[in-house]
């Protein structure tokens, strides 16, 4: 059961944000992931500031240079059909198309996808963790089957995005705005790791609020895609996934970012494995040693060593896929 709260409706952004000065605010977009968290107890706001009717927030368009502005609150379903989304960054398309059910992709919004609080059952759950202030993190000697491989430490939580892997490989910038006024930051340092701050995700500050996504033009010789393994095939969240974009000269790999999903604390941007790419023709041999090097460091726990042989097939076959054209 939902703990009673208060309810407000601001028509523009400026009104929002003075709403959510209060530290017993939260905003509220979608609500897919924020309705859980209320319902166990990870969140306590007194009062909910629904973002519906900042016109600010909403829309997708595309700039004369190829360019893409995303509103934080444009549905996840509309992100995923758009035809220059799919055409020019097919990574952000089939990351958006991917997430959840339809229902879901109608109601969830790209903002909240990038935000959504860990799925850990014990983060969830009634346990003092680490996440929550306590001392311990209960996954490591506990049931581990989904959580980290590579990034753990205090917390070996993993991020449930599937836009914000894409986002990361193809170099977005995110604006937001606060108490303190506007900054962009890059999607990429965008998320918080435990090392740094076991009791954050992302380094918006208190009354801060993401406003839109900024995707800059694709190159010339630019592909990207993205694919995961999830245990149910029609909804469910990544047990691995991986986003790709390359930038290709002839035959060659002129840039690659590979950046994975459901194996570590924050996207996992694997410089080992761009670093297998760069320079290289995609073939058996660069994408064999990619997917070799997307592991490298991995640490899994008592019941997830599956995601080490996972990343490497996941990694193959989307490259494999993006060299076929």
């Amino acid at each position: 059961m939902l703990p009673a709260f208060a309810y407000a409706r601001p028509g523009s952004l400026r009104e929002a944000l003075d709403l959510l000065k209060d530290a017993a605010s939260a905003p509220l977009a979608g609500g897919t992931d924020l309705q859980g968290c209320m319902e166990d107890g990870v969140a306590r706001p007194a009062r909910l500031v629904s973002l519906a009717a900042v016109p600010e927030l909403r829309g997708l368009e595309v700039r004369p240079d190829g360019s893409l502005r995303i509103g934080a609150a444009t549905p996840l379903a509309e992100l995923a059909a758009h035809p220059a989304v799919r055409q020019r960054h097919a990574a952000l398309a089939r990351a958006a198309a991917s997430v959840g059910s339809p229902q879901l992709r109608n109601q969830g919004t790209l903002g909240g996808n990038l935000l959504q609080r860990p799925r850990c059952w014990y983060f969830r759950g009634d346990f003092p963790c680490a996440r929550k202030g306590g001392g311990t993190c209960y996954a490591q000697d506990g049931r581990n089957a989904r959580h980290a491989i590579l990034g753990g430490g205090r917390c070996v939580m993993v991020h449930p995005s599937d836009t914000a892997p894409a986002l990361v490989a193809l170099d977005a910038v995110v604006q937001l705005a606060g108490p303190r006024g506007a900054r962009r930051v890059p999607a990429g340092e965008l998320f918080v790791g435990p090392e740094r701050d076991v009791r954050r995700e992302t380094v918006l500050a208190p009354g801060e609020l993401l406003v839109e996504v900024l995707v800059p033009a694709a190159p010339p010789g630019a592909r990207s895609g993205y694919d995961k393994a999830r245990a149910r095939g029609s909804f469910d969240f990544a047990l691995v996934g991986a986003a790709v974009a390359l930038v290709l000269r002839g035959r060659s790999v002129e840039r690659a970012r590979v950046v994975l999903g459901g194996v570590a604390p924050l996207p996992w941007r694997s410089r080992p494995a761009e670093q297998a790419l760069e320079g290289r023709a995609l073939d058996e041999g660069s994408l064999a040693a990619a997917a070799e090097a997307a592991v490298a460091g991995a640490d899994p726990l008592a019941e997830n060593g599956y995601k080490v042989a996972m990343t490497r097939g996941i990694v193959q076959r989307l490259l494999a896929s993006l060299a076929a054209g």
